[in-house]
């Protein structure tokens, strides 16, 4: 019996530190707002683009916007629109990324 408390408290733990640290990890939507400047330029301030080779950005999944803006500011990413993403990811920390992505991903497509 004691076996099996043990575990369940140990499992019991870990999730309340998953669940803690997606809640640190989640960007602000409200704040995204004010931080989408420049890409509204491209990508609208609804997120629907103002021209058909840039893509919408409305209703995508927040980790994918958090991904692909990571990886153009690391140089991961390349080709495309990479010369033009590249340089203005460059100035976002982590903390903006989030943000930017939570607005995006607040957006109706």
């Amino acid at each position: 019996m004691k076996r099996l408390s043990l575990a369940a408290l140990l499992g019991a733990s870990v999730f309340a530190l998953a669940v803690t640290a997606d809640a640190q990890a989640a960007g602000d939507a409200a704040a995204g707002e004010g931080k989408i400047a420049a890409c509204a330029a491209c990508h609208g301030s609804d997120g629907i683009s103002t021209a058909p080779i840039y893509p919408n950005l409305a209703g995508q999944h927040a980790p994918y916007l958090e991904g692909a803006l990571k990886a153009y500011r690391e140089g991961q990413r390349g080709g495309g629109m990479s010369a033009i993403m590249a340089p203005q990811a460059t100035a976002l920390s982590d903390q903006d990324i989030a943000d930017i992505a939570a607005y995006f991903a607040s957006l109706t497509p």
